[in-house]
This record gives structure tokens, sequence and C-alpha cells, in this order.
């Protein structure tokens, strides 16, 4: 039986990105067994014409919000978010591609449990072009299982959440933070006791490209590590000892460790 629950999705697009994939990742939203009840697309900043071109054969099916200049992912959607007409919302990323039944689950979800506030799912890593299957990405399913492992890793993939707005807003929405915009958000959600979850299907088939695994080294990704779990431990959420273990860790992962040797340990143990 179809779901008569309204709710909506948010994307973002920036000009790097490939129009192809955009089309694609458009098509497995619409294309869905429960098709959303709108869809807000963000153009952080100019786009490319490729990219004008897809949004535009899109247009009877998309609220636009246009930035006039790139502000970077965490303020496009808090941007989208204001557009959201809908209690519900789910997230999806501009070069991915949903799973058919990703939103009629994920509905089927909320609907089961009045208290639940993000809930996430599993993603089939693919090559960015020949879409071969690269690995998948689970994570723990039950809101204390989450809670403990947002600890240490996030608690998500951020490209299969759907949540309710009113909740992300009440933990202040998505605020900067290099490459961890939505671990920062989950943390501070955790903070204040919204219940997680996750499914065990896969919702996203995501594109992974050889440039995926460099952009989670770097000190400046580092430096939003440490402001992250800084901010756990002023708070109360993990102690001093985990504090610097986790630190440590990510210190030689993320600035020491060459970016092949990177590959293989992300590959390897965080899968």
């Amino acid at each position: 039986m179809m779901s008569d629950t309204k709710f909506s999705v948010l994307m973002s697009v920036y000009a790097k990105e490939k129009a192809s994939w955009l089309k694609e990742s458009l098509e497995s939203v619409f294309n869905q067994n429960l098709p959303p009840s709108e869809a807000v697309l963000v153009a952080d900043g100019p786009l490319t014409p490729e990219l004008e071109s897809v949004i535009s054969s899109f247009k009877e099916k998309l609220k636009l919000v246009r930035l006039p200049e790139n502000k970077g992912l965490g303020t496009a959607l808090n941007e989208g978010l204001k557009a959201c007409s809908h209690s519900l919302v789910a997230r999806m990323d501009s070069d991915d591609i949903a799973a058919p039944n990703r939103f009629e689950l994920q509905i089927s979800a909320f609907e089961q449990d009045k208290e639940l506030s993000v809930l996430g799912g599993a993603v089939e890593e693919i090559d960015s072009l020949t879409k071969k299957k690269i690995c998948f990405r689970r994570l723990p399913l039950g809101d204390a299982e989450l809670k403990n492992f947002l600890k240490k890793r996030c608690p998500f993939n951020h490209m299969t959440v759907m949540f309710k707005k009113e909740d992300v807003s009440s933990a202040g929405g998505y605020l900067h933070l290099h490459y961890m915009e939505d671990y920062y958000l989950w943390t501070r959600m955790a903070e204040k006791g919204f219940k997680f979850a996750n499914l065990p299907q896969i919702l996203v088939r995501a594109r992974v490209d050889g440039a995926f695994y460099g952009r989670r080294g770097g000190f400046t990704y580092f430096l939003s590590n440490k402001k992250l779990y800084s901010y756990m431990k002023d708070h109360g959420m993990i102690g001093f000892k985990d504090y610097i273990y986790i630190l440590s860790v990510r210190f030689l992962v993320q600035t020491l460790m060459p970016n092949g040797i990177r590959t293989l340990f992300y590959k390897s143990f965080l899968r």
C-alpha cells in the first residue's frame, strides 16, 4: 500500500560535478517505488552549461535554490533545508544512485517508530566510471550501538539519511567543519538525545573515484577531527584517554600515512 506521508529530498550541486552523474542521480530519485513529494536542489555557486542543461530537463520536478557563489556543503544544505516543505527530509548526493526502494523503506520505518529522528542505511561503493562494486559500507543498526559507535567514527552514511527537519534545526543545523559537517551534526543531535537507527539494506550506490581517499587525509582534515573530538571531550561524551588515543590514530592515518596505504586502510578496516 502506497504511503501518503509527505517528504522532501535535499541535494546540492556545484560546478566541479559531472552532468551525467547528476542526471543519473536525479533519475534514481524520481524513479522510486515511493517518489518524493518534492526535491530541493541547491546550486552552490555558478554551474557549468552542462549541469544547467540537466537541471533544466528536470525543472518541472525540482525546487531550485541558487547561491550566488560557492559556499560549501554545510551552508548549501542549510539553505536548502529552509526550502524543504516537509518534516521528513532525505539527503541525497548529486553523484550517487538511490536504490529503487530506498524511500519506501525509510518512510515505513518512520511511520512505525514515531520517536525516530535520523535513519540511514548501508552503501555499496562503486567505481565512479565502471560502476563495478568496490565494497559495502555497513554500520550499526540500533540507537545504543550507534551512540557508542559515534564516539570513534561517524554513525551514518550521510548520503543515505532521512531525518526530521525540526530535530536537525534544533541541534543547530549543519555547521562548517571541513568534510565533517554531518558527523558534527550527529554528535550534537546525540548529545540532545535524539533517536538514531540504520537499516541493514543497501539504500545508495555511492561513486568513489581516485581522489576520494585522498580527501580523507591532510592536516586540514585532521584539524577537523581534532575540533570534533575536542567537542566530545569537553561535553563529556568521551574521556581524555579515548580522546588522546583517537587523535593519535587519526594523526597517523590522516597526516603521516601515504595516500596509497591510506586507501587500503579505509577499504580493509573501515568497511
